[in-house]
């Protein structure tokens, strides 16, 4: 693919790419036409550090000397995976007269600092700069009418999903606002699942959620970074249902920064209990408005494209360094 389109970006006279982490093609054809790119992550830093337990695992830093060594051991393992997976970059790369390492001359991090961990390893000319948010539509929810507490159920989209975290939610739900005022809008790309009960207060659809989050008290979701980022960036506490891939460790993540509660595996009194304790308890939203917060101390992108411009292709700025 980088071989098909490197003379495109050749004859568009493109002068900077940007190319996304896992679609490594578009780094790779800006290098075989001498053009400087920039690599983008739309998540938090999933780079191994020397001072964290393997990413994905959803594990705090260990703590005393077996927790050290816990961390040394499976950053140990994990390394081989690594290692092989660089070896097959080189070979690859080799292939079509590259060398060995892809170089970038900046990487940019889409998420929010607060969903970042602190590293002391923070790779050079890395820079967080918040969100990259998409809305496949322009529509509007409109809520249901009342005055009870929005929440907001949004099943992952992800193959790697809780495939029972909509079920589940609603029927929680349905049971909760028995003996509690709740409004309920169901968030997805397809229609809620068939013959689970829902609350009296109910909406569903494909509408935009970054409007409907103003007006969110909690969000129920499988935390995927989109609608974790989402839901945070908007000041909402969470409840978690994760799945595979990296929710685990965002929903762990969430759970240790305060601004939400993990629930697994999907179950509809274990969801109901987690909204109720998001809802009744201030801290949440507290912690999940300090989470917003961090997005002041993000990093203009458009700043450091001219940077890099201006110098070349070689990116020296320090600034924005988490």
């Amino acid at each position: 693919m980088a071989l098909l389109l490197a003379p495109e970006l050749a004859t568009a006279g493109v002068e900077l790419v940007v190319s996304d982490v896992i679609t490594r093609a578009g780094g790779w054809a800006a290098e075989l036409v001498g053009v400087p790119w920039i690599e983008l992550s739309p998540h938090p830093l999933y780079e191994q550090s020397r001072a964290l337990p393997p990413i994905g695992a959803g594990m705090t830093v260990g703590v005393g000397v077996r927790g050290r060594l816990r961390d040394t051991a499976l950053r140990a393992l994990t390394a081989r995976s690594l290692a092989v997976g660089r070896r097959a970059t080189a070979v690859a790369r080799r292939g079509i007269a590259l060398s060995d390492e892809p170089r970038p001359a900046a990487h940019l991090v889409a998420t929010l600092p607060g969903l970042e961990v602190h590293r002391p390893d923070w790779p050079a000319r890395t820079h967080v700069i918040g969100p990259s948010a998409y809305e496949p539509t322009d529509d509007l929810f409109v809520p249901p009418a009342g005055e009870g507490p929005l929440v907001v159920v949004a099943p992952s989209t992800a193959q790697s999903g809780e495939a029972d975290l909509g079920s589940a939610a609603l029927s929680g739900l349905a049971t909760l606002s028995q003996t509690r005022d709740l409004r309920l809008v169901y968030s997805a790309l397809t229609p809620p699942p068939s013959g689970v009960a829902t609350p009296e207060a109910f909406v569903a659809g494909t509408a935009r959620q970054d409007d409907l989050l103003q007006h969110a008290d909690v969000v129920v979701c499988g935390a995927g970074h989109g609608m974790l980022a989402k839901a945070l960036g908007a000041g909402v506490p969470v409840v978690t249902v994760p799945g595979g891939g990296d929710q685990w460790e965002l929903a762990n993540r969430v759970a240790r920064i305060g601004c939400g509660v993990l629930v697994r595996p999907a179950n509809a009194d274990a969801v109901a209990v987690a909204v109720t304790r998001v809802l009744d308890d201030e801290s949440y939203a507290v912690a999940a408005r300090r989470v917003a917060s961090t997005r002041s101390t993000t990093v203009d992108p458009v700043r450091i494209a001219h940077r890099i411009l201006e110098e070349g292709g070689q990116s020296r700025a320090t600034d924005g360094v988490h």
